[in-house]
């Protein structure tokens, strides 16, 4: 195989290039979606509820806010009717349609004149078309001036704005950054730009075989490309370290390279076996937007090997003179006696972590977690005038109901009922907007259309809680637990908060299975790789130490993790850093076969330090630059705990695996098939 790719390199050069050019094109058709509730599993109860909803009524759920500031009754009422005039703006509700504002608002309640008109403010509550969110909220914001806009709809738009120019932000900050850390890894100045090429290839050409998926979602085309960058740019940096040795030998760049191929292969295929696992792992999310994003990254992976196999060597060999012309000396010196300082500290390391470990494992279960997409930023506009609305009206949820129509006395029983409700501030429904004594049949179809369908009386239930939290999923069980008291199971609930807690029912379920497979897959990887039951625990236990340990600090900070950021870094940093630990591990065994655990380790880590540091540093790196320049709270989540995670792990494989490598020897070797461990006294008596 290395012989033919050998022989062909310049067709390889020239198919590849072709093939890179045409998926550059066509990543500028492929659709990313920005709605969330749309990777719920089609059996959730809100998205049923959403189909029947949709089939039943001309209007949608609520899913945009706005306040204006120091208005009067009349003033609110001709913006009301400005915005339904907006193309692609539907169902705009304001308290005239809970209330006759032709009365003094002394006759009406307190709590429902405050949900809507409050100290001069008026807050309305409308529909934006699907897919349109981006035009029609500029409209909006050309209408309202300086007053505030806040809601789900907002959000979609506010992403699709920013994802894509944030992603070339973040790799325009990215590259050069990793460009700086292979040339101090590097002795030549052009080698960098060979990793980044072969890696950057199988880059676009992922992106633009996505227009065979139709479409990706937004956290992938934020999150997938970088992430892959940095986690397959070791493989690179395998294949090009052990060509240049074999040149550094004196051989001929087209033997250096067979060779090279032949002895990095078993070292790229185990590290890229243990990330595809783990991301093959997502893919099992029933929770699509983590399946969306695994089918990614393992494709990504995929081509990243090809790319590395098969690519780069053709590459290197077409112009492997530019990398002796533009050689340097070693910016770095090589680490000395790292290995006997951590050898000297490996007792209080192991006691330190085995006092961490647990509590960490205890406390990254309690962590409080945020379901949607967490909190805008204060410093962007959508992020102030969530907090103007929330200092004027306080939070505000809103729950539909559609129960079976037809019985309206049983209908006003249940609004009287859900009236009563803790947290419930107003329901909106027929029997209280218009009049129970009076029958639909009386009134004209555009009075009634927003209240029944053939089927269904549609019922709107505000809250003043936020749109998830336990409060928030109290009050969608306490008005599911009311409905069902009615109407059994024949009703149906939709509204973010509905969606926010069935996606919370989901992700929960998908935490347990993806991480269990995660475990199982790698776990299979080092058992293959290792031929060893030993091994795989250790390195496992290393990483895994440092997984808990990250998703611990939230709890003991008392923050919340945005939970899809959490299941995703869970596997990612476990799949992704382990190859730190393999490629400790594979040099520690060859190094104890010809001497004692002692100075093995010592050898090791004084040799393998410093690519380790390298590939730590570049993952840490696209960790940190993700959370620094994102200002969507999911993007932003991934790339701190993704960031904080390879820091951790670079750290627990240098200082604790070590330390458990020496103090389990013999554990070791009586659990790995054919160790050929190095012993002092057989030597003796050889000699």
């Amino acid at each position: 195989m290395a012989s033919r790719i050998i022989k062909h390199k310049k067709s390889i050069i020239i198919i590849t290039t072709i093939i890179t050019l045409i998926c550059v094109g066509l990543q500028f058709f492929v659709d990313v979606n920005y709605d969330m509730k749309d990777y719920l599993p089609k059996d959730s109860p809100s998205t049923e509820a959403m189909e029947v909803m949709e089939e039943e009524f001309d209007g949608s759920i609520p899913n945009a806010q706005v306040m204006m500031e120091d208005v009067t009754l009349q003033e609110a009422m001709d913006v009301k009717e400005q915005l339904a005039a907006i193309d692609g703006i539907s169902d705009v509700t304001w308290l005239d349609d809970a209330f006759d504002i032709k009365m003094p608002l002394e006759m009406a309640d307190d709590a429902l004149i405050e949900t809507y008109y409050k100290d001069g403010h008026a807050l309305f509550s409308f529909s934006i078309r699907e897919g349109d969110e981006v035009e029609i909220t500029d409209k909006v914001y050309e209408l309202i001036g300086e007053n505030a806009l806040t809601g789900e709809a907002l959000e979609n738009a506010t992403q699709q704005k920013l994802t894509f120019s944030e992603t070339l932000f973040a790799a325009a900050l990215l590259v050069p950054v990793i460009i700086i850390i292979l040339i101090l890894s590097t002795t030549s100045w052009l080698e960098p730009v060979f990793f980044l090429t072969a890696i950057g290839v199988s880059v676009l050409i992922n992106l633009g075989t996505n227009i065979f998926l139709g479409e990706i979602s937004f956290v992938t085309q934020a999150v997938a490309p970088i992430l892959q960058l940095a986690v397959s740019l070791d493989y690179a940096i395998f294949l090009l370290h052990s060509f240049q040795d074999y040149r550094d030998e004196g051989k001929e760049p087209k033997l250096a390279m067979n060779l090279a191929m032949k002895r990095s292969f078993p070292a790229i295929i185990a590290s890229a076996s243990t990330t595809f696992f783990g991301f093959i792992a997502l893919t099992f999310m029933n929770f699509e937007i983590g399946s969306d994003l695994g089918l990614n990254l393992v494709k990504g992976i995929v081509l990243s090997f090809v790319s590395v196999m098969i690519f780069l060597p053709a590459l290197t060999l077409t112009f492997y003179k530019w990398i002796d012309k533009t050689s340097h000396k070693p910016i770095v010196p090589k680490f000395k006696h790292v290995g006997k300082f951590v050898m000297k500290i490996k007792i209080p390391i192991m006691l330190l972590v085995a006092l961490l470990i647990v509590p960490a494992f205890l406390a990254q279960k309690e962590t409080s977690f945020v379901y949607g997409i967490g909190e805008q930023s204060e410093t962007t506009r959508p992020g102030l005038d969530e907090r103007k609305i929330e200092d004027v009206f306080g939070k505000n949820t809103e729950i539909v109901l559609l129960v079976p129509s037809g019985d309206v006395a049983k209908e006003g029983k249940l609004v009287d009922d859900l009236d009563s409700v803790e947290h419930v501030t107003n329901t909106l429904a027929y029997v209280n907007a218009v009049s129970s004594a009076i029958p639909e049949e009386y009134l004209e179809k555009d009075v009634t259309k927003q209240f029944y369908s053939d089927n269904f009386s549609r019922i709107i239930v505000t809250a003043n809680t936020k749109d998830e939290g336990d409060r928030a999923f109290k009050v969608v069980e306490d008005v599911k637990e009311v409905a069902t008291a009615y109407y059994d199971d024949d009703y149906f609930a939709l509204g973010e908060s509905v969606t926010l807690y069935d996606m919370k029912n989901v992700v929960q379920k998908d935490n347990t299975l993806v991480n269990i497979l995660t475990v199982v897959t790698i776990a299979f990887v080092l058992l293959v790789t290792f031929k060893s039951i030993s091994f795989p625990i250790l390195l496992l236990l290393t990483i895994q130490a440092s997984v808990w340990i990250n998703l611990s600090v939230p709890y003991f900070t008392d923050s919340s993790l945005v939970f899809i950021g959490y299941l995703i870094v869970s596997t990612v940093q476990l799949a992704a850093t382990v190859d730190y630990a393999i490629l400790l591990t594979v040099e520690y065994r060859v190094n104890r076969k010809v001497m004692p655990a002692l100075p093995a380790v010592k050898k090791t880590l004084d040799e393998k330090l410093f690519a380790i540091v390298i590939s730590a540093s570049i993952l840490s790196t696209v960790g940190f630059i993700l959370w620094l320049t994102s200002t969507d709270p999911v993007v932003s989540a991934i790339g701190l705990l993704l960031g904080r995670g390879a820091l951790l792990a670079f750290i627990m494989v240098v200082l604790l695996l070590p330390a458990m490598l020496v103090t389990f020897d013999k554990i070791i070797e009586k659990t790995t098939w054919k160790a050929n461990f190095y012993h002092e006294d057989e030597d003796k008596e050889r000699n």
